[in-house]
């Protein structure tokens, strides 16, 4: 197992320690990047590659070192299945559509903690810096079945850097375009039966005028920089064959300035922040028990001319899961609880909401064939019982071909500004619900003494009860859950590798639309897609990447568009020795004028550049 592998590997286990991580299937990652050997998969415990059933894109620490891209948002919109929206810059406010689903239908996991504020209902992702990140995994489609509230799109589960048992170092600093500064450093050690990591990272820019149209009632002519600075810390404790005990830390705090039509230095200054402890006991050679607890945190708190607005939200988090080995299969029990608890200056009717959950899992394998099934039960406090299932199918015909098909449910429960906003709320709403089938088709091998694979994947998504913001006649406003949406696409994806050259392309073809309307959902394409291409001479590492998108719309009317775009990044490393490496990176070079958010400026062509150490 090479350290790419093993860090993988072991950043995996943790995070199952800590909750468990998304379903994991039929992996897609970049060539030049190490698969590992296992992932935390659709029963949350670790599973071997060749037993993946589900659509899933690993983005290993590699890839993520060599991308060239400045910020955890611009990293996603390189992946399939996946658009992003952006209100400026770095460090702006940011949110993720996955197969085509609203940004706070995708649940987002830092090593297996929930991080999402509990009044807007979405994870403030610009707030995670790239430099504590070692590799992420995404899951398309439908996960409630495992995970609960908020995974209709699919799940996004960051994994920060963990000790192993090696020594090891690292450091980088850079600068570039509009005053960026960027730095990290961190390490690995072990002792005896211990391992620890501990890794800090840092930012600040000026920033660019986010809005430049005049006419914009938010114009500040005024340029909107952040700051940034994280540390992620963790342990762990062999401390007998088969049983483990662990500490994870995990604290960010963003300091963004924003334009909000004044004089005023408007800014929103957000921190996260997580801690889990967890324990692994192998009771026997059957069963295998993890538990573990922890608290995830969103504090927000905007800065304006008219005072200062926070908002806090606090999951408590507990799950025991249980792994259960039985020729041919695995299954998975597990029992959670999360305690959400808002803090606002409003007065919320309303401030805490538990719920308690129970799930299982199967998965097996038998001449060729694969199965999974899922299911759980979620009751809470605010909205009662949800119940969730999933069942999936692989065949694997021959060496190169394997089909997969799946069919499941998932739910979105309201927020609590949905719920208790004072005045502009209402307490009977229900969960979002949808239902997913998908097919997929996978082929791999030879080609021109190198190596393909290739990809396509299907889907249709069918979601109901959708919280939509009404008001009436006499101008009394609410949500009410009136809305219904049809998301449906194809998938096409390919990677391959021959000699010192790589190459990673996907393509999404999708309607994503208003069942009543028949109109696109806002910032929503009906094409999108990415190609990467990277080259090794000697010393040099080079690469290119184009990102292009076709027309949106910027609202559900769909008559403030927003045109189409191709924007192309370069990038070049170079091996000083093998520890030390110079890296420059230009992004959108040819100065493409594009919007991600109609009326927000995407800042031009932009130049970075800098130099990484390791040990």
């Amino acid at each position: 197992m090479n350290r790419t592998s093993a860090t993988l590997a072991g950043a995996a286990l943790v995070a199952t320690l800590s909750f468990g991580s998304l379903p994991a299937a039929h992996a897609q990652a970049d060539s030049a990047a190490t698969l590992p050997p296992v992932f935390v998969t659709a029963t949350r415990t670790p599973q071997p590659f060749a037993s993946l059933l589900a659509d899933v894109t690993v983005i290993g620490h590699d890839e993520i070192m060599a991308a060239g891209v400045d910020s955890l948002a611009t990293l996603l919109q390189r992946q399939p299945g996946i658009e992003i929206t952006q209100n400026g810059g770095p460090g702006s406010t940011s949110g993720l559509f996955v197969r085509g689903t609203n940004t706070g239908q995708v649940l987002v996991l830092v090593d297996g903690m929930r991080v999402s504020s509990s009044s807007s209902g979405t994870t403030a992702i610009e707030a995670i810096p790239l430099g504590d990140i070692d590799h992420i995994e995404i899951v398309r489609g439908p996960a409630s079945s495992l995970y609960g509230s908020d995974a209709i799109g699919g799940v996004v589960q960051v994994f920060t850097k963990q000790g192993g048992g090696a020594t090891t170092a690292n450091a980088s600093v850079g600068y570039g375009t509009y005053a960026t500064w960027q730095g990290t450093a961190g390490g690995t050690a072990s002792a005896g039966p211990w391992r620890f990591g501990l890794q800090a990272t840092g930012a600040t820019s000026d920033g660019y005028n986010a809005i430049v149209d005049p006419a914009n009632f938010s114009y500040d002519p005024d340029r909107d920089g952040y700051k940034v600075g994280s540390v992620s810390a963790n342990a762990a404790l062999d401390w007998a064959t088969g049983q483990q005990a662990t500490a994870n830390y995990y604290r960010s705090r963003l300091n963004a300035q924003f334009d909000g039509g004044d004089s005023y230095d408007d800014r929103t200054i957000t921190t996260l922040e997580t801690y889990a402890v967890g324990s692994v006991n192998r009771i026997n050679d059957v069963w295998t028990s993890r538990l573990a607890l922890g608290q995830g945190s969103d504090n927000s708190v905007s800065e304006t001319g008219y005072g200062a607005y926070p908002f806090r939200t606090r999951q408590n988090q507990y799950a025991w899961v249980n792994e259960l080995t039985f020729a041919p299969g695995v299954a998975t029990l597990g029992l959670e609880r999360r305690e959400e608890n808002v803090a606002t200056n409003d007065a919320f009717a309303v401030t805490r909401r538990d719920t308690n959950s129970v799930f299982g899992a199967w998965q097996m394998t038998l001449a060729g064939n694969a199965l999974q099934a899922n299911v759980r039960h979620d009751d809470s406090s605010q909205y009662g019982g949800k119940t969730t299932g999933a069942i999936a199918w692989g065949y694997t015909f021959s060496p190169q071909w394997r089909v997969t098909a799946s069919y499941g449910t998932a739910f979105r429960a309201p927020t609590f500004n949905d719920l208790y906003y004072p005045g502009y709320s209402n307490p009977n709403l229900v969960p979002e619900t949808s239902r997913n089938v998908e097919g997929g088709v996978y082929w791999n091998g030879a080609v021109a003494d190198g190596k393909l694979e290739l990809g396509l994947v299907g889907y249709h998504n069918d979601v109901d009860n959708l919280i939509l913001f009404e008001c009436d006649a006499d101008y009394n406003c609410a949500p009410q859950n009136v809305a219904s949406a049809t998301l449906k696409g194809l998938t096409l994806t390919a990677s391959g590798a021959w000699g010192g050259t790589t190459l990673v392309a996907s393509v999404d073809f999708g309607s994503p639309r208003d069942d009543a309307t028949g109109n696109l959902l806002p910032r929503r394409a009906l094409t999108h897609g990415t190609v990467r291409v990277g080259q090794q001479l000697g010393a040099w590492t080079l690469g290119a990447e184009v990102v292009a998108s076709t027309m949106r719309y910027d609202d559900a009317a769909n008559t403030i568009r927003m045109g189409g775009y191709g924007f192309v990044n370069l990038t070049a490393d170079y091996a000083v020795t093998p520890k030390l490496t110079l890296f420059v990176r230009g992004t959108n070079v040819f100065d493409k004028n594009y919007e991600l958010a109609a009326g927000y400026s995407t800042g031009g062509a932009q130049v970075f550049g800098g130099v990484r150490w390791t040990l």
